[in-house]
């Protein structure tokens, strides 16, 4: 049975220490003095380390390595205070990480890449899984495989998933990440299969009004990004199956756009804005794209963050201060075709849901039906004022006097 090790903070000399409390033996005394920083102290009668975040990782991985288990439960309130809930961590390099991989973990890194491929997921996906386990590789780069364990994972979770403030969504991702590295793995003591997804964030979408897409669309001088809007809100796409789009999925004479392998490779077929029909010859003949709709300079895939900047600045130039991505045109063009009368089923089909219920939070933003809800004061007074035939006027924005 393992030994275990408890790390408490430790207020010593009027400074932030961690404390290391043991059973005591001579082994574990001494593996506990080769730990550069370690320090005894006679008052307290405890080793101990200035207390940080990077000496916390690497005194982690240094039990973890000589067979210890880390009670570390203490020092999460410590923790906790010091970090704000809207101070916001940018994450490493993904070159830097896997550079600091090494030639076991970066092939292991390869195969579970592989495992994912066999397993028919999709190119995004995998890429999302894939970074999640470079983090988690890199984050226990100094452990053997053959030690992992459940513990791991939650450390995992609690240094990077949490302290990086990762969105609901991608904190699923990465148990989903996490459970498929496990069964990968096929380790005794490493089992992620009971890890439980946190639920599903329920925020209405962010929606444009009908006057802001026009607003956006007129303060874009480039050719490209302008037909680049368009083209994300008149069809509703995602931004990825913009960026997969090919001439050959436009059909400029039936006024339709083929969707090839969207979310859940699914094909599907939106119709295309006789708006946007002259826009994008005007492009099509200016820009002369070969295989994507719209190509990079080199040709090849145009970039999801070229999109992201100059949207953001057609933003700010149309005087819209609310935070708009390009999925926010999507949303809004599902709000403005409810508003517009379109059935829901259609709808749904027009986006690629799968689901009618993903289809079914648009009802909460869209304003036709809820704004044409008279309010029971106006229905009241309209009522008062009915029965006294007129001659009495209802006022209320004036102090009362009998």
């Amino acid at each position: 049975m393992k030994q275990t090790i408890t790390l408490k903070p430790l207020q010593h000399k009027n400074k932030n220490h961690i404390a290391i409390g043991f059973v005591f033996n001579d082994k574990t005394k001494s593996y506990i003095k080769n730990f550069n920083g370690v320090t005894w102290s006679q008052t307290n009668k405890t080793f101990y380390v200035t207390q940080s975040d990077q000496t916390l990782h690497e005194l982690y991985n240094y039990l973890l390595k000589g067979g210890f288990y880390i009670d570390y439960s203490a020092l999460k309130y410590v923790k906790k205070a010091t970090i704000t809930s809207d101070s916001k961590i940018k994450p490493p390099d993904k070159v830097i990480l896997y550079q600091e991989l090494n030639l076991n973990q970066k092939k292991l890194l390869k195969e579970y890449v592989n495992y994912l491929r066999g397993k028919r997921l999709s190119e995004s996906t995998i890429s999302s899984y894939g970074y999640f386990i470079l983090r988690y590789l890199n984050l226990h780069k100094d452990i053997e495989k053959t030690d992992w364990s459940v513990r791991n994972i939650q450390y995992f979770m609690e240094q990077v998933i949490a302290k990086e403030h990762y969105s609901i969504s991608s904190h699923r991702q990465c148990v989903s990440a996490i459970k498929h590295f496990t069964a990968f793995c096929n380790l005794d003591d490493f089992d992620a299969s009971n890890f439980k997804r946190p639920k599903k964030s329920n925020y209405l979408p962010t929606v444009l009004s009908k006057e802001a897409i026009i607003d956006i669309l007129q303060v874009t001088k480039n050719l490209k990004h302008r037909t680049i809007i368009g083209l994300l809100y008149s069809g509703g796409l995602r931004i990825g199956e913009l960026l997969n789009l090919k001439l050959n999925n436009l059909d400029l004479d039936r006024s339709q756009i083929l969707i090839k392998k969207g979310k859940g490779r699914k094909d599907r077929v939106v119709g295309m804005s006789q708006v946007i029909k002259p826009l994008l010859a005007n492009y099509i003949y200016t820009y002369k794209p070969v295989d994507y709709v719209i190509e990079g300079r080199d040709g090849g895939m145009y970039s999801a963050s070229s999109i992201r900047a100059f949207l953001k600045q057609s933003c700010k130039l149309a005087g819209i201060n609310k935070p708009v991505t390009p999925h926010t045109l999507r949303h809004s063009y599902a709000t403005h075709m409810l508003e517009n009368g379109i059935d829901l089923r259609y709808i749904q089909e027009l986006l690629g849901h799968v689901k009618p219920e993903t289809t079914m939070i648009y009802t909460h933003v869209a304003q036709k039906n809820i704004m044409q809800i008279r309010n029971p004061l106006d229905v009241t007074v309209e009522e008062l004022q009915v029965k006294d035939k007129g001659n009495k006027k209802v006022l209320i924005s004036r102090n009362y006097k009998p």
